[in-house]
C-alpha cells in the first residue's frame, strides 16, 4: 500500500504567496501514512515508522491515576472547559511570562479542533508558512477561506518570511481579497526548527501594520531542545495573538484529545476599549458549542493535573525533551552523512531533509518527485516518511518530513527505558533502527 495515494492535494498558484487557489482535501497525510504502516504490520512486514508525529512515550502514571479517579464524571460541563482546567492552563502560561486569566482560555478536544474553530471565525484568507503542517491548508479550505502559502526564511521553519508576508497581504488587497490572519508554528512541524526572536518580532510588526490576527501553534513549545531561546508572538503583540497548545506532544496524550487556546485578553487599539479577544471568544464558543459541546470531563480533570505541572510532570517533560533531541540529532547526522541537506533540529522530533544533491542518481531509480522518493523508501526498505508535497512544497522538490519519535520502541518498557537513558541512541532497539535507516540511505544515495 502506498502512503502517497490518499494525501491532500493542495494546488495554489504561488508567487510570493499570492494567486488563486484550488484545493481538494483528502485524508490527513499523517494519519494516512500511519494507517499504511499499520496495514504492513498486519501483513507481518517489519516497518520503520518515520511518518507519524506521535510522541512515542507512555502516559505518565500520575495522569493515568487522575483519569481513573475522574471516570465517574459524565456531564457535559461548560463549552469553554471546566473552571479548574482553565485556571490551570492560565497558570501554565503565567509561569512562562504571559499574563493570562482563566476567562482568556478556551479548551477543546485537541488543539487541532480549536484551530479549526478559529478558522471558522475568521471571515478572511489566512497566510500559512511554506512548508507547514498538513492540516492548516486543508482546514482553511474546509471552512471556505483561502489558504495563502508564504515561503519561510531558509532554516527558519514555522514562520512566513515577514517581507513576503507583507507582499502577499498587499497583493491580496489588489485582488479585492483580504488576508486576515497568519498561522505560525513554534517550534515547527515539519522542519523541526525554531524561528529566531528577530524573525518573530518582524512578523509581529507586519501583523500590526496590516491588522492581522496571529495564530501561534505552540504545541511543541515544551520540547524546544536547542536554539537561541523561545519568543512567542504573544510577548510582542499580545493584543492580536492567539496561542494554541495541548498535551499530545509534551506528554504524549494525543489519544486523549485535549487542547487549549489562549485568547488576547487586553483591549486592542481602535477597538473602542472592547477586547479583541472578547469578540473572538464569543464567536469561537458559538462554533465549539455546535461541533463538540465540551471536551470529555474525565480527560479535563487529568489535564488539570498536567497543566498544574507538579514535579513528576515537569521531570517527565524534561526527559522527553532530552530523548527527542538526542534521537533527532542522531538521525540528522545520518542524513548529513548521506548528503541530504537538513537544518539542525531545534525542537520537537522532526527533520526536513532535501535530497536535491542526489537528483540524478534518484532519477535513475524512478524518483522525480518527493512522493516518488517516499514511495521508494516505503516499497524498497519498509521506511515510512512523508513527501514535502504534503506540506505545500512543489512536487519536484525532493524534500521529506522525517519524524523520529516512533523509534523509542514498541513496548512500554522500551519507551520508559529510552526516557530514562542518558544516551538513548545506545539502546539496542534504537541503535538497530538507526542502522536500518543508515543502510537504506546508503542504498539510495550511493
Amino acid at each position: 500500500m502506498a502512503i502517497t495515494a490518499p494525501l491532500p492535494v493542495v494546488t495554489i498558484e504561488q508567487q510570493k504567496g499570492t494567486g488563486p487557489s484550488s484545493v481538494r482535501v483528502g485524508v490527513s497525510a499523517t494519519l494516512a501514512a500511519n494507517e499504511a504502516l499499520d496495514e504492513r504490520r498486519r501483513r507481518g512486514e517489519r516497518v520503520l515508522p518515520l511518518a507519524f508525529g506521535e510522541a512515542g512515550v507512555p502516559v505518565a502514571p500520575l495522569l493515568r491515576e487522575a483519569l481513573a479517579a475522574a471516570s465517574h464524571l459524565g456531564g457535559y460541563g461548560p463549552v469553554a472547559g471546566s473552571p479548574a482546567l482553565r485556571a490551570a492552563a492560565a497558570g501554565y502560561w503565567r509561569r512562562r511570562g504571559l499574563p493570562t486569566a482563566p476567562e482568556d482560555v478556551v479548551c477543546g478536544p485537541g488543539s487541532k479542533a480549536l484551530l479549526y474553530g478559529l478558522l471558522l471565525c475568521l471571515g478572511a484568507d489566512v497566510a500559512i508558512p511554506r512548508p507547514s503542517w498538513v492540516s492548516y491548508a486543508a482546514q482553511a479550505s474546509l471552512t471556505g477561506i483561502r489558504p495563502v502559502y508564504v515561503p519561510i526564511v531558509p532554516g527558519q521553519g514555522g514562520v512566513p518570511d515577514p517581507d513576503l508576508l507583507a507582499d502577499a497581504v498587499t497583493a491580496a488587497r489588489r485582488e479585492g481579497r483580504r488576508i486576515g490572519a497568519v498561522i505560525v508554528t513554534l517550534p515547527d512541524n515539519p522542519t523541526g526548527t525554531l524561528a529566531p526572536p528577530d524573525t518573530v518580532r518582524s512578523l509581529c510588526s507586519v501583523a500590526e501594520r496590516h491588522d492581522l490576527l496571529i495564530i501561534s501553534d505552540e504545541i511543541y513549545r515544551d520540547l524546544t531542545h536547542a536554539g537561541d531561546g523561545f519568543l512567542s508572538p504573544a510577548e510582542v503583540a499580545p493584543d492580536r495573538t492567539v496561542i494554541t497548545s495541548g498535551l499530545s506532544k509534551n506528554l504524549a496524550l494525543g489519544g486523549w484529545r485535549l487542547g487549549v487556546a489562549r485568547l488576547p485578553g487586553g483591549a486592542s487599539p481602535g477597538s473602542g476599549g472592547v477586547s479583541r479577544g472578547a469578540g473572538l471568544r464569543s464567536r469561537l464558543l458559538a462554533a465549539c458549542s455546535e461541533i463538540w459541546s465540551a471536551p470529555a470531563a474525565p480527560v479535563q480533570a487529568a489535564a488539570t493535573v498536567a497543566f498544574e505541572e507538579p514535579a513528576e510532570i515537569t521531570s517527565r517533560v524534561a526527559r522527553s525533551r532530552h530523548l527527542h533531541g538526542s534521537v533527532a540529532r542522531a538521525v540528522a547526522s545520518l542524513l548529513s552523512a548521506a548528503g541530504a541537506a537538513a537544518a539542525p533540529p531545534q525542537g520537537a522530533f522532526y527533520l526536513y531533509p532535501d535530497f536535491a544533491a542526489h537528483r540524478h542518481r534518484l532519477r535513475r531509480l524512478g524518483v522525480r518527485t518527493s512522493a516518488d522518493l517516499a514511495e521508494l523508501l516505503l516499497r524498497g526498505y519498509g521506511i515510512g516518511v512523508l513527501p514535502g508535497s504534503a506540506f505545500g512544497d512543489p512536487a519536484g522538490a525532493l524534500r521529506l518530513r522525517v519524524a523520529t519519535s516512533r523509534l523509542y520502541g514498541e513496548a512500554e518498557w522500551q519507551q520508559e527505558a529510552a526516557l530514562a537513558a542518558a544516551e538513548p541512541t545506545a539502546l539496542p532497539w534504537i541503535a538497530d533502527a538507526l542502522n536500518w535507516l543508515e543502510r537504506a540511505l546508503a542504498a539510495i544515495t550511493a
